[in-house]
């Protein structure tokens, strides 16, 4: 089973159930296996933190130039090109899912469901990028799109569908 290190802020911790993120992400891998050439282990590992929009912001900023909060981000194991390889890089940890609960909260009010269920989406999104997936051309989101809401409906939230930026 892959292991899922989560990192939930304080004024968050008893308003997430990671259990149902925990199923999220593995029917989201399983889902990737059976459809791609690739095999993601499932003894691989991701970290998945829930945070406010004060830091979301700042790592927005930082690593994408943009000043201002947002849903999710993904960051994938990978070294960045200007640093040593590190010894502590883990070839099975796919990467970091990073959270906003306060944008997911608003999300989740203006579609009409919860923000557990929003948080859901939000994981299984980052989750896909960690994969490779991603919405940079219409094909690419099509895909995306169309892998998140199998997952989704697959855990009994297809009614959850992601907000347009």
């Amino acid at each position: 089973m892959m292991e899922i290190n989560f990192q939930i802020d304080d004024p968050f911790q008893a308003r997430i159930e990671p259990e149902p993120l925990q199923k999220a992400l593995q029917v989201a891998l399983h889902r990737f296996n059976q459809t791609s050439d690739s095999d993601t282990s499932p003894a691989s590992s991701v970290t998945l933190v829930v945070t406010d929009n004060d830091t979301i912001r700042q790592l927005n900023a930082d690593y994408r130039g943009v000043d201002a909060p947002t849903d999710v981000l993904s960051f994938e194991n990978t070294p960045a090109p200007d640093f040593p390889q590190v010894d502590e890089l883990e070839a099975g940890h796919l990467g970091d899912i990073i959270i906003a609960y306060p944008v997911a909260e608003a999300q989740a009010q203006a579609a009409g469901h919860t923000a557990q269920d929003e948080i859901v989406l939000l994981a299984v999104h980052g989750f896909l990028h960690l994969l490779g997936f991603d919405h940079d051309s219409p094909e690419n989101k099509a895909h995306m799109w169309q892998t998140q809401h199998q997952v989704m409906i697959e855990l009994g939230l297809g009614h959850v569908q992601p907000t347009e930026s």
